[in-house]
């Protein structure tokens, strides 16, 4: 048993990202990474986790999850080589966080509380860090890597929390209404970027009803683009069986086919 396999599982994790990093006989690439080029992996890993638990593929969330662990590993580790910060440190900040964030489990506030109440808490200790961190502005600190549905819904939540939002869902809906008359004037009359403008406001707003409506708006859309590949994956089947395939149809026989698919259940 060579010394990496003695070591504790989290450890050894460590000193293979060491060990990975080290110039001389490390790995070339890993060698070559750095915070931004690691970055989207790191994104990719957790969209990769999401993806297990929506297919509920269990025996693959774990390896999935090691994936996802292994980017903090790897970013801790540049970051010690910066002299930034190490592994212990980033485990220490969360662990500290958590307990600053639950006083109703660690502290003596009582934790006979709704679920709805703990979140409105969890968001005053976050607004109280916020504002200890010296933000300027509301929206300061909403991350520019989030997926920009997901930026959207948080831009609009922050904004909503000092008023800034409609009352009224029906207000919401009126506004989607002019957006996409506002794009459908674009489409007609002007260039390529305003109509690109003019579709980013129409998502946005629909961004605002999917919060209004307390659905997500990431995996509401992440729902819909699996039941478009499995109702698409039906249509090719039902081709096939004629010995066809879609580039052989035309969209009438395939729009029936999707209705079909639809019928099933599928």
């Amino acid at each position: 048993m060579d010394a990496l396999s003695r070591l504790p599982p989290l450890e050894r994790l460590r000193a293979i990202m060491a060990r990975l990093r080290d110039p001389v006989t490390g790995c070339p690439w890993d060698v070559a990474q750095d915070f931004a080029t690691i970055a989207p992996y790191t994104i990719e890993e957790a969209y990769e986790v999401a993806d297990a638990i929506e297919r509920q593929a269990w025996d693959e969330l774990k390896g999935e999850l090691g994936d996802l662990l292994f980017q903090s590993v790897f970013h801790a580790r540049m970051a010690e080589e910066a002299g930034l910060f190490d592994l212990d440190d980033v485990a220490t900040a969360i662990a500290d966080k958590m307990i600053a964030r639950h006083p109703h489990v660690f502290g003596d506030e009582s934790n006979a509380k709704s679920a709805d109440q703990q979140v409105a808490d969890w968001e005053s200790v976050k607004a109280a860090e916020r504002a200890a961190k010296a933000k300027g502005g509301v929206l300061d600190d909403v991350a520019l890597g989030l997926p920009a549905l997901m930026r959207a819904e948080k831009l609009q939540k922050r904004a909503a929390r000092v008023g800034f939002d409609w009352p009224d869902i029906a207000m919401v809906i009126d506004k989607i209404a002019e957006e996409a008359r506002e794009l459908a004037e674009a489409r007609a009359t002007l260039p390529q970027d305003k109509i690109a403008e003019e579709m980013g406001d129409l998502l946005f707003v629909m961004a605002n009803l999917a919060r209004h409506l307390k659905v997500d708006p990431e995996d509401a859309l992440r729902r819909a683009n699996t039941k478009f590949t499995r109702r698409f994956a039906f249509i090719e089947a039902e081709l096939a069986k004629q010995g066809k395939r879609p580039d052989e149809s035309d969209l009438a026989e395939m729009d029936a086919l999707w209705d079909s698919a639809k019928r099933a259940g599928l």
